[in-house]
């Protein structure tokens, strides 16, 4: 760990058994480097003074010390003073980690956080085939919807009434006054006309009149009773309430099979004038925004919202708690039908791959800065012997290699050099 100020930051969080091993490792091959350096200091005794033959053994054992003792010098280097001489320029990665962090962070950004590497490696990963195979698995799709559904139903839970009155009030309502509405309500009623759209509903309103009227002459007869005259005798008032009930019957009943019926037409044209003038009149136009205003200024609004949206949350909320609930069904289906494009359209998933690396670059060049510079700061603010210590651990059973192989190459060339030397003289 390192104290910088009042601030104690750990180096690296440990793994005990990993750490071991690599201990172990490490002694390991020092014990082989160590071993090849005195088998050559051996050899080399025993064969000193020795020609022909064994004046070869003796000068590859005498150029294999020096290179082993060279390579030792240039690994220990790296972590430490060695012998513990303050030797110049070595104990590099204690005194100059800093320099070595920045050297990090730019051979990152320069070679890893480009955007031809970055969109390659997307490509390469083919994120979108990935997906469209492990979403198709039965329970994998499954386990993504009951995860949604879970958050969803979190989700709805935080939204209070208060949040929702207070978005109705503070930002939906002032917005609504502020749009005009009867353009919108000519344009829609227009195309609603232009469409036939809303013969359906006049169909469907004449049906059910005309079935409530049948299903309930007593009372449609008590209404009209109550509106005669007080004079008039009941018997008469019988039958005149049953006659104005057979006509109404009657009447809607040839509204509803003559599509051309006078009545329809007087609506029809009543609705054309009506979205004409909410488009061109300003009489018109100005009723409807002040009607608007009347409405959206009345109490119930908000409290109708808020039971709606409480209706609606009760409603969403159940299904998606219930695992065969309709909308979970549906989303199980979505999923499947996800799945199924994934795997079957390429345009689809070279699509998908192409926003994928669109934001994976767009991420880079925003923060990638950032990213790299982290390797800078936390490297600063490691201890530099124990950063050796810890890099050592990692890297150092590989680092002997080099001293095993300093000793064979040193001995090899050491033979030749002895050769050549013999071959001159």
């Amino acid at each position: 760990m390192s104290t910088s100020g009042s601030t104690t930051v750990p180096l690296i969080t440990a793994d005990p058994e990993a750490d071991e091993l690599r201990r172990t490792g490490l002694r390991r091959m020092r014990t082989i480097a160590v071993g090849l350096l005195v088998l050559a200091a051996v050899v080399y005794a025993a064969t000193l003074g020795h020609d022909g033959v064994l004046g070869f053994v003796n000068a590859g054992a005498e150029a294999s010390m020096v290179g082993a003792i060279a390579d030792w010098f240039a690994v220990t280097a790296l972590f430490r003073h060695p012998l513990g001489l303050p030797v110049p320029h070595t104990a590099l990665i204690p005194k100059r980690k800093d320099e070595l962090g920045k050297g990090l962070e730019e051979f990152v950004g320069e070679n890893f956080l480009q955007e031809d590497i970055i969109r390659e490696r997307v490509a390469a990963a083919t994120i979108s085939m990935r997906v469209g195979r492990w979403l198709g698995e039965p329970d994998h799709a499954r386990r993504v919807v009951d995860e949604v559904s879970d958050v969803a139903v979190i989700a709805l839970g935080k939204v209070r009434d208060d949040h929702v009155e207070s978005l109705i009030r503070d930002a939906l309502v002032p917005r609504f006054h502020e749009e005009p509405i009867s353009p919108l309500l000519g344009s829609l009623l227009s195309e609603t006309l232009r469409d036939d759209l809303h013969h359906g509903l006049v169909d469907l309103a004449l049906t059910e009149m005309h079935d409530w009227l049948v299903d309930n002459p007593d009372t449609v007869t008590e209404i009209l009773g109550e509106r005669a005259p007080w004079w008039s005798p009941p018997s008469v008032n019988e039958r005149v309430t049953a006659r104005v009930h057979l006509e109404l019957v009657r009447w809607v009943a040839d509204i509803r099979d003559d599509p051309h019926h006078h009545a329809r037409r007087a609506l029809d044209s009543m609705l054309e004038q009506l979205a004409t003038d909410l488009l061109e009149d300003p009489a018109t136009q100005e009723r409807t925004e002040r009607l608007k205003d009347r409405l959206l200024d009345h109490s119930q609004v908000i409290a109708s919202s808020v039971s709606l949206w409480n209706a609606l949350r009760r409603g969403l909320t159940g299904s998606l708690r219930d695992p065969e609930g309709a909308v979970r069904q549906r989303l199980l289906a979505e999923a499947h039908a996800f799945a199924e494009r994934l795997l079957t359209d390429a345009e689809l998933r070279a699509k998908l791959d192409g926003l994928a690396a669109d934001a994976t670059v767009f991420a880079v060049e925003r923060y990638g800065a950032e990213v790299t510079t982290v390797i800078t700061s936390t490297i600063e603010r490691w201890d530099g012997k124990e950063a050796a210590r810890r890099i050592e651990l990692h890297v150092g059973r590989d680092l002997q290699f080099i001293r095993i192989n300093g000793t064979i190459v040193g001995g090899l060339v050491g033979v030749l050099i002895h050769a050549i030397s013999v071959m001159i003289h």
